[in-house]
């Protein structure tokens, strides 16, 4: 589990800008310090080394996963599926590093429940993703992978906004 630590008010307001509004230019932390110093947070505290040391720092403790696109599959030729596994405690570990090996597998989760890992893979038709999950079941000896391709795509948007200063309660 990542460490947990108090975040500061800059930190916050970092996190709130990046989750949505991420700045596709060449020097984009240069952006995002522009951005804090026009809400008042000293330009002097917020350049773009502090920016870019404070977000390294960020992830380091595992609070910021990664920093990239999201895109819709679909619109550019794939699809996706989510996948659950039955995986036994002692052959998680070996299941887990296979699955992340797959190029188009964007992320894998363990749950309580009899399918305790769940995957996503993006992949350019329906026949790699069943390649993609043979090759899975042949690599770990794990047969009970159950293959749930979206019918319909109901995209939420996550934004988590970081209360500071008068905003927390």
């Amino acid at each position: 589990m990542p460490e947990q630590s108090p975040l500061d008010e800059i930190d916050k307001a970092i996190l709130n800008l990046i989750q949505s509004d991420f700045p596709i230019e060449p020097r984009p932390f240069s952006r995002i310090a522009e951005k804090l110093a026009s809400k008042g947070i000293s330009a002097i505290a917020v350049n773009e080394a502090e920016i870019i040391r404070r977000v390294k720092r960020l992830k380091q403790k595992g609070i910021i996963r990664r920093i990239g696109g999201n895109f819709f599959p679909e619109k550019l030729g794939f699809v996706s599926t989510l996948c659950a596994a039955k995986v036994p405690e002692e052959r998680l570990s070996h299941f887990t590093e296979t699955v992340n090996g797959f190029p188009g597998v964007t992320h894998n989760y363990i749950r309580e429940n009899r399918f305790n890992v769940w995957f996503t893979i993006i992949a350019p038709s329906r026949e790699h993703i069943e390649r993609i999950l043979d090759s899975i079941r042949e690599k770990t000896g794990i047969e009970r992978i159950l293959n749930l391709p979206a019918t319909r795509v109901f995209k939420v948007r996550a934004h988590f906004n970081l209360p500071s200063g008068d905003n927390a309660k």
